[in-house]
């Protein structure tokens, strides 16, 4: 099987998934989740035209010369219905938000106005038609489309919901996700201490980046390096939407995932990704499951996380925009490159006059899970790069959860 540049393997991934099905949610369970219906007005908003200030409904017509002095004939607050009709030489004060009463065209703010008497105040300066109105159905008509299908439910799309009076909506179904640590080295969270044994950092940090995508995933354990218990593991994630499993794809004499994989019925898509960290990567499916087989070094797993598994889960939970976003910046020291893979350099990102610099966070070995705590970036190292200068204009790849883009960012 082929070694694939990123590009390929992740369209490889992404050609492969789908969306999930679909379920209802309330309301308050929505937000973050992706529409699976188009959402409909259910009235006109605002109602009636409305006072967009506090101050004097009018006819425009009799400030045309202001200063000119209007008799009050009423008090209208957000809430209250007109009761009377404005004439020539009245005006009606009013609140934001109340209706607009009939005869009015114009509503002056308070700030232009002096105080007469309780029944009488003077207009300073003249107003157009229409000034400080909002008209009937500025916000939504009734019975048009106020959300569309595949709309992220963000707070200001879940206020919407809420005024069109939708309790619960359609939205796309979470995928359920297992994670899986695997190899006789590694040292469980409740486990008694052993200075020979690495702790699995792994399933712990892969937790944290699904459940950052608003999943909560289920932690399978450690399997060891047993043909027969890797394989019930393996059986039991095999049962998820997906299955992310950090270790043992190398190809070791001990290194049992990739053949227990395969008489288990996965179709395996590919098994190694010409990028560093990460080389280690695989992935298959089977009719009902995607098997991420993640590097067992805790940095590579996390970066393939970033290009593989997180543009995936959300394309299953309906996402248009599934790759982390890019951007551009300015390097402030040297970074040598001497392979031809795909390089990603863990960075920090720092705003300046004219946009970003990004800096190393210190070394980069893949097994210093220190330099990805610190990162706020991924500095992309194009296969074909011969080493970038200090200065040079550069693609950082953020590692922020709020921000994603339709397309990976490039030809990695």
């Amino acid at each position: 099987m082929e070694h694939l540049t990123v590009t390929a393997a992740q369209r490889c991934v992404i050609e492969a998934v789908g969306q999930l099905g679909t379920e209802n949610v309330a309301l308050e369970q929505c937000l973050g989740r992706v529409l699976a219906e188009d959402v409909r007005a259910n009235r006109d908003q605002p109602p009636y035209d409305v006072s967009a200030m506090d101050g004097f409904a009018l006819r425009s017509a009799d400030v045309a010369k202001a200063p000119a002095t209007l008799e009050i004939i009423e008090d209208i607050k957000a809430g209250d219905m007109p009761r009377k009709t404005v004439q020539a030489g009245q005006c009606t004060r009013i609140m934001t938000g109340a209706p607009v009463p009939p005869g009015a065209d114009a509503v002056i703010r308070v700030e232009d106005t002096q105080s007469v008497s309780d029944a009488r105040v003077q207009i300073n300066v003249p107003v157009k038609p229409d000034n400080d109105i909002r008209p009937k159905g500025e916000g939504m008509r009734n019975g048009e489309v106020v959300l569309v299908k595949g709309t992220e439910l963000t707070p200001g799309a879940v206020g919407m919901l809420a005024m069109v009076k939708r309790s619960s909506v359609q939205v796309y179904r979470q995928p359920r996700v297992a994670i899986l640590s695997t190899g006789d080295e590694l040292e469980g969270l409740n486990d008694p201490f052993d200075a020979n044994k690495i702790p699995d950092a792994n399933s712990y940090a892969l937790m944290a980046q699904v459940q950052a995508l608003g999943v909560q995933p289920t932690l399978l354990g450690i399997a060891r390096d047993k043909p027969e218990e890797l394989r019930l593991y393996l059986q039991e994630g095999l049962q998820f939407d997906a299955l992310l499993v950090s270790g043992g794809t190398s190809v070791g004499v001990h290194d049992y995932v990739r053949p227990t994989l395969e008489a288990l019925g996965v179709q395996m898509r590919f098994w190694r990704v010409e990028m560093k960290p990460g080389h280690p990567m695989a992935f298959g499916a089977t009719a009902e499951s995607f098997v991420f087989g993640l590097p067992g070094n805790p940095v590579s797993s996390m970066v393939c996380f970033e290009q593989f598994v997180l543009p995936a889960l959300r394309r299953m939970m309906g996402h248009a925009s599934i790759y982390r976003r890019t951007v551009e910046a300015r390097l402030t020291h040297e970074v040598k490159h001497k392979h031809s893979r795909t390089e990603f350099v863990r960075v920090m990102l720092s705003r300046e006059e004219g946009g970003y610099t990004a800096t190393s966070t210190g070394a980069q070995g893949s097994g210093i899970l220190a330099s990805m705590s610190k990162a706020e970036g991924l500095l992309v190292v194009p296969p074909q790069s011969k080493g970038l200068a200090a200065g040079s204009l550069v693609t950082v790849q953020l590692l922020d959860g709020t921000a994603y883009q339709q397309e990976a960012g490039g030809e990695w």
